[in-house]
């Protein structure tokens, strides 16, 4: 059973910086690629950044420049948030990519706001 626990989110004045951290627990491989997603109000949940088993990200459109994603050890997986505005407030949640059946972890609430 996979478990994934976030961490790191908060209030942050827009133009500010966020450190989002995942820890992955139970049987997991090495070779899934790892994911951020968020989830705003009223919106569906959406891919935020993706990284695979050799470290290679892709972003969507709207982050690129401003989010930084890694996996520096096995079972962690981080999002460094820098630059923030106000479309950035959702909940952020680790998971693989693409989805597994693997259940959601509880996220992390990020909150823009001056």
């Amino acid at each position: 059973q996979v478990q994934f626990v976030e961490s790191g989110g908060g209030l942050v004045q827009p133009g500010g910086s966020l450190r989002l951290s995942c820890v992955v627990s139970g049987t997991i491989l090495d070779t899934f690629t790892m994911a951020w997603y968020r989830q705003a109000p009223g919106k569906e949940r959406e891919l935020v950044a993706s990284i695979t088993n050799r470290g290679l990200p892709t972003y969507r459109n709207s982050v690129k420049g401003r989010f930084t994603i890694s996996r520096p050890v096995k079972g962690t997986v981080f999002l460094q948030m820098n630059r923030v505005n106000t479309e950035d407030t959702a909940i952020y949640y680790c998971n693989r990519y693409p989805l597994g059946g693997w259940n959601w972890g509880q996220g992390t609430q990020v909150t823009v706001s001056s």
